[in-house]
């Protein structure tokens, strides 16, 4: 089983290797996101280019679609447009990861691609400067599907003593949520800050605040880099918003948002505004706030109910929550606390812009 120190050193000798002469090409893992709300990725090779490549720069390519589940079998190709570009934490070097948009071959965005639509909405209203951030909720599994450091039989103590707990018995996988960080970091992700959960083999990682689109690109880029990061220590990660049924947290992805007008003296009138609207389609946004969110939104464990609409200050039992600070000051932001941890970031950004401000 990897450890972090384990970790990073195979990385720097990996960054040894792949420091000596590549002949002028460099690699490029093209990544996607999937039917089911996972990411997907492949590798090709490109002549390396002066001064880095941008999304413009990059050759759009392609996958089989019928074996994602987004294409039938006789017309499978997808595109993939790319359209953002991190280093790569992993083989390092000049290398890149590049997240990429599905396209259909008639030049339509996939079905899947939520993306597309989203960077219209935030384009059309980039006069209010939206500021996101998104804090993703995951538990960490073992190749049994059983949390990880759980009893093989039974059940952990009760809650308690987990939430940014410290020491053996209350934390497990530090290793990988410490690997995480780092590669974050590195890519050049805005990830602000992660902390143990209340459930024990649950963990949270926060991105922002993030730019209109940028929110989308940053969160499924962290998401890639999670999952490809437990690969290496032999674990699974679940963003399930309920995966231990009974009196167990479960797991959201809270959505914190302002825009310029909120984040300015007197703001806390645009923040009311903006809630009266969430108000009025909460369940549009319950539609597109994650499946089995119904699973989590019980009233209970810090949610609110699933059927009802509520807000208010500091209460983590609301659908929307102003932060206490925000209250005194009389402006700043509030956070959307709907939101299921396995949830598409573009669907939350973009709805939330829709809502606030109107479809393009």
């Amino acid at each position: 089983m990897a450890t972090t120190e384990s970790f990073l050193s195979n990385a720097q000798n990996l960054q040894k290797f792949l420091t000596l002469d590549q002949r002028g090409k460099i690699m490029a893992e093209y990544i996607w996101i999937d039917a089911e709300g996972g990411t997907r990725s492949k590798s090709r090779t490109l002549d390396e280019k002066e001064g880095g490549y941008t999304p413009d720069d990059l050759p759009i390519w392609n996958f089989d679609g019928s074996s994602t589940g987004q294409a039938p079998g006789d017309n499978s190709d997808v595109y993939l447009k790319p359209v953002a570009v991190f280093p790569d934490p992993f083989r390092l070097g000049n290398n890149i990861l590049v997240l990429s948009e599905c396209i259909d071959n008639d030049g339509n965005p996939n079905k899947y691609n939520f993306r597309h639509e989203t960077a219209k909405l935030m384009e059309a209203h980039a006069a209010h400067e939206p500021w996101f951030g998104l804090e993703q909720e995951y538990t960490l599994l073992d190749l049994n599907d059983r949390p990880y450091g759980w009893p093989k039989n039974g059940f952990p103590a009760p809650q308690g003593p987990y939430y940014c707990g410290v020491g053996a018995g209350k934390v497990v996988q530090r290793d990988i949520v410490e690997a995480h960080y780092r590669a974050c970091l590195y890519a050049g992700v805005k990830i602000s800050g992660t902390n143990a959960e209340v459930m024990p083999a649950q963990w949270e990682f926060q991105v922002g605040p993030c730019l209109g689109i940028e929110m989308g690109d940053h969160l499924w880029l962290a998401r890639f880099l999670l999952h490809r990061i437990a690969e290496e220590f032999g674990a699974k990660v679940s963003v399930h918003p309920k995966p231990i049924p009974g009196d167990w947290n479960g797991a959201g992805l809270h959505s914190n948002f302002s825009t310029k007008e909120m984040r300015q003296e007197g703001g806390m009138k645009y923040i009311e505004a903006a809630i009266e609207k969430l108000g009025k389609r909460h369940q549009e946004h319950i539609a597109v706030y994650g499946e089995d969110n119904e699973k989590r939104l019980t009233g209970r464990h810090e949610t609110g109910a699933i059927d009802q609409f509520s807000y208010g200050v500091a209460n983590r039992g609301c659908s929307i929550r102003i932060p206490r600070e925000c209250a005194a000051k009389g402006y700043g932001y509030f956070e959307d606390r709907r939101p299921a941890s396995n949830a598409d970031p573009y669907q939350i950004t973009g709805i939330i812009m829709e809502t606030c401000f109107g479809a393009v």
